[in-house]
């Protein structure tokens, strides 16, 4: 294992100006720990292979994060998957002088992952792998454990790289060339286990191989060197020492792990969330997380009211989430938002819930979500008629549809997120129709103040079968799915107050390909990484991803599999009439080749090989069925308490449309997971419900003002202007300010900054204004201001301002720089130059700052053409904003100028980028732009 010798990044010269959303990249947010790196015995780094927005907000990665830094001699830091602008710059080189690129680091120590001990990696998505890949690669890391085994046996000393969440549980055969090992399951438990090895491991200076022969021993620990895959796909021990089957690791919520880390810049969720509940037992045939997070549950009512109060207080966040799987199945959910909903009534604090229920959700529910911010409501029927709703055990008819959404309607929701799929197993054309019939239905009966129809945002998703579900046996055709998206499209087309969304078929037939794959498909993940695949997820990437996945299942030889896949390799559900429709079109697909005019399509259908399954299942179970679902999978080797010979007795249910109970709440499903090793359903039974206490109203009285005079120094000043406003908003909030509301529908805190600061440009010279509902003592609001402020927004001063004086910004005349430039050449022609308008002036060749800065005062003009923000240009002459300039000092053509130049709300400004512009136009030199501070804000007071 590793010696103590990691030097940080500099990241200082990796994040200017091109650089977009630099504040993802500090690792200074509130929350964050920083422990002494010579006194930790095992130094971890958690990586969300996403942006920083989406890996920063989710949970999981939090929880582990501070678990793991809770604990006495282990070190956690954090990485992200850097943008592409940053990716290109690390892949590059900061200085000229470098040849070698830069490290990916993490945030906090900002360090080379090379450094840590070990690297774990959250897998929630099937093509989420090219992302890992991305920064292995951007941290100098060999890809695969065969790469890092023999650099280790070479005298390397790499950190051991691992995978845990959703899809490393489900099926890691896939990804198994690339990590060390796999985490199965929860990791509240498991990940300080590991810990315990790596750091006992590091005394004894235990090989890597002996280490993870170690790891191996811990329930929920798979190493995949230490198994082969057979010719069938199923994977096998290769040594004695370690368990034919892995068992999936279970642990109990803990909800006060969930508060801490509070991001500068605004992420995809930006809340405070606190888990209610984890696993359900609802037994919805397609869902993965359902069968895999048993078995269900509940968190006590206590432990979430003390965390969602207590993080409040901590975070300053405006808004916090209960979540769970299926929020309505908490049958305290009405009992404990509205005890959070009172205790908070006059913080303007809202509640999100996930997507819920919505044969549960009620006038109890209704009542904790409403309120000033009304959160957005989703419900998910899944299908559109009662019959295929039975076939995927849904639990949901049209009665208790019609009432939820009526519930809503009644509540004040005019718009509605509904989520649907299609390609179900058993579904036909009817069926999909259903889903334009059942939402006009919808706007039919709920109409809005009895007259304009409810609008719905409407998410059409493709069908993907998932590992260990009764599903797991069946797939859809793309063609299919574009069929039906078609279908779906005529139909809607007619409707209003109707948005639809539909997912891209090329994505869903590659993560069905990937996520029901085996080992084989390692060599076309990074083969599709090496293409340009990565952050497949979002859509702007979506035709490079599909070009790079194609071409490189083409090049891998498993082209036959993916046709198979994308033709609809397993379909149990079809007819007799079905099979005869198809001979019939198959038949008039011959005919058209023949003369000339076939289709064209993406895929074109291949023969099935020789004992491949049969496409064309009877509805009705076979002899043959058994047979075919006795076939080995490349995940039978996972212990994830799901008995096999549920899933498919569950499946049959299916074939038949009929329903099993939840076993929560009725009787026990026979599933196989309640037992020793999992646990078994906790479930809190339904709470009194306090009464209301009322709505907030925002008190809108305006009893005092301080004006603030503060910095923003050191690293906050990559933290943008409206990330600064976010910031003060949670910081008063934090102190426990009587701040006053703007009136209206959404209520803002009265702060006021009085020019928003350039990203990049420190200052010690801005300045706030802050209105109260009551008075307080001076000196109280600045010590409970600083105290809840990070330390590089330092305050100068504070002073007691009259109500009726005007603000800060309706005051602002001018405003004070420092900048750092330097004379970097000749200007070239297309440098930027105002020739015909500007005053020639005759400077010497080489940099001549005194003179430089003694003509610009001697001029009189230096027109340049502004833009409006509506687009209208004009003439401005930048001398008239020019104030004051002087030499500070100077040095090998380099120069820290002052200047005191215009600044007021109404756009007369003076940018040093405008001084930069002067002084190339004295100059007839290329200045560049070294540095900015501004030193002060100046208010005219008349």
């Amino acid at each position: 294992m590793r010696a103590s010798r990691a030097v940080a990044v500099k990241i200082e010269e990796l994040l200017t100006a091109e650089i977009n959303q630099p504040a993802r990249y500090l690792g200074n947010e509130l929350g964050a720990v920083r422990k002494p790196w010579d006194g930790a015995s095992v130094r971890w780094v958690l990586t969300y292979p996403e942006v920083y927005e989406v890996g920063a907000s989710n949970l999981g990665h939090i929880i582990l994060y501070n678990i793991l830094n809770a604990l006495p001699r282990q070190l956690c830091d954090r990485a992200y998957l850097p943008a592409p602008d940053l990716a290109a710059k690390l892949r590059s080189s900061p200085r000229a002088a470098l040849t070698t690129k830069t490290p990916l680091f993490a945030v906090e120590s900002r360090r080379s992952l090379t450094e840590f001990d070990i690297l774990g990696f959250s897998l929630s998505y099937e093509l989420g792998a090219t992302n890992i890949l991305e920064m292995l690669d951007l941290a100098g890391i060999p890809l695969t454990w065969k790469e890092r085994a023999t650099n280790a046996q070479n005298g390397g000393d790499l950190p051991l790289i691992f995978a845990g969440g959703q899809t490393a549980t489900s099926n890691p055969e896939p990804y198994a060339d690339f990590f060390d090992f796999i985490a199965l399951g929860d990791g509240e438990e498991l990940l300080p286990e590991i810990g315990l090895i790596l750091a006992e491991g590091k005394t004894n200076n235990l090989s890597r191989e002996a280490l993870l022969l170690d790891l191996a021993q811990i329930p929920g620990v798979y190493v995949p060197q230490f198994y082969d895959m057979a010719a069938d796909g199923s994977v096998h021990p290769n040594r004695p020492q370690v368990p034919e089957k892995i068992l999936r690791r279970v642990a109990t919520p803990i909800p006060a792990y969930s508060i801490g880390l509070v991001p500068y810049v605004e992420t995809v969720h930006d809340r405070l969330t606190v888990e209610i509940r984890r696993g359900c037992t609802r037994g919805c045939r397609f869902c993965q997380p359902g069968m895999l997070t048993r078995p269900a549950r509940d968190v006590e009512p206590q432990q979430v009211v003390e965390a969602i109060e207590e993080g409040m207080k901590a975070t300053g966040h405006s808004e916090f989430s209960l979540l769970s799987l299926s929020c309505s199945d908490y049958l305290a959910l009405p009992a404990v938002g509205m005890e959070i909903k009172n205790r908070l009534k006059d913080k303007n604090i809202s509640l999100s819930l996930p997507s819920q229920r919505v044969d549960r959700f009620d006038d109890n529910i209704a009542d904790i979500l409403g309120g000033t911010r009304q959160s957005g409501l989703t419900f998910a029927p899944e299908a559109g008629t009662q019959r295929m709703r039975d076939i995927v055990n849904k639990g949901l008819t049209n009665e208790e549809l019609l009432r939820g959404v009526k519930t809503a309607v009644d509540r004040g929701w005019d718009k509605i997120k509904l989520y649907f799929m299609i390609g179900l197993p058993g579904e036909t054309d009817f069926d999909v129709l259903g889903i334009a019939e059942t939402v006009r239905w919808l706007q039919r009966e709920c109409r809005l103040n009895g007259r304009r129809p409810l609008n719905f945002n409407l998410t059409i998703s493709n069908f993907t079968p998932k590992p260990h579900t009764p599903f797991q046996w069946h797939s859809v055709s793309t063609a299919e799915f574009s069929r039906k998206q078609k279908l779906l499209k005529g139909e809607f087309k007619a409707m209003r107050n109707i948005k639809v969304n539909y997912t891209d078929v090329r994505i869903s037939a590659m993560e069905d390909f990937v996520g029901r794959g085996d080992r084989r498909l390692g060599a076309v993940v990074r083969r599709a990484w090496e293409l340009g695949a990565g952050m497949d997820a979002w859509w702007e990437n979506l035709d490079t991803a599909y070009k790079a996945w194609t071409r490189a299942i083409d090049e891998s030889g498993l082209t036959w599999k993916y046709r198979q896949v994308e033709s609809g390799e397993w379909n149990l559900f079809e007819k007799e009439e079905e099979k005869e429709e198809g001979r019939r079109k198959r038949e008039e697909g011959r005919r058209k080749k023949e003369e000339g005019r076939e289709d064209k399509q993406d895929f074109p259908t291949s023969s099935p090989l020789p004992l491949s399954p049969s496409p064309t299942l009877p509805l009705s179970p076979s002899p043959l069925l058994p047979l075919f679902l006795d076939r080995p999978l490349p995940w039978d080797h996972l212990d994830t308490g799901i008995d096999k010979n549920w899933l498919k007795l569950d499946l049959l249910h299916a074939l038949e449309a009929a329903t099993v109970p939840d076993c929560s709440f009725e009787g026990c499903s026979r599933c196989g997971v309640c037992g020793t090793d999992f646990g078994h359903n906790v479930v809190v039974d339904a709470l009194p419900i306090p009464d209301f206490a009322g709505e907030f109203v925002p008190n809108t009285e305006r009893k005092q003002r301080f004006r603030v005079w503060f910095g923003k120094v050191g690293d906050m000043a990559l933290v943008g202007h409206l990330d600064l406003l976010r910031l003060f908003d949670r910081v008063v909030r934090r102190a426990d300010l009587p701040i006053s509301f703007t009136g209206g529908f959404h209520p803002n805190p009265r702060i006021s900054v009085a020019n928003a600061l350039p990203l990049g440009v420190t200052s010690t010279g801005e300045i706030a204004d802050f209105e109260l509902t009551e008075s307080i003592d001076l000196e109280i609001f600045r010590a409970k201001l600083a105290a809840a402020l990070p330390e590089n927004i330092p305050i100068y001063k504070v002073e007691s301002i009259d109500l009726k004086a005007p603000s800060a910004s309706q005051l602002l005349e001018a405003a004070e720089y420092a900048i750092t430039v330097a004379a970097t050449g000749l200007l070239t022609e297309n440098g930027e130059s105002d020739q015909d308008n500007s005053t020639a002036v005759s400077v010497a060749d080489t940099a001549n700052w005194e003179a430089w800065v003694k003509a610009i005062a001697e001029t009189e003009a230096f027109w340049r053409v502004h833009t409006t923000k509506s687009g209208k240009t004009r003439d401005v002459n930048l001398r008239d904003r020019l104030h004051k300039l002087e030499l500070v000092q100077q040095s090998e053509g380099t120069a820290v100028l002052r200047y005191t130049g215009s600044c007021r709300s109404d756009g007369n400004l003076l940018k040093p980028e405008h001084l930069v512009f002067m002084l190339e136009q004295v100059s007839q030199q290329e200045i560049q732009l070294l540095q900015v501070q501004r030193s002060q804000l100046i208010l005219g007071y008349g």
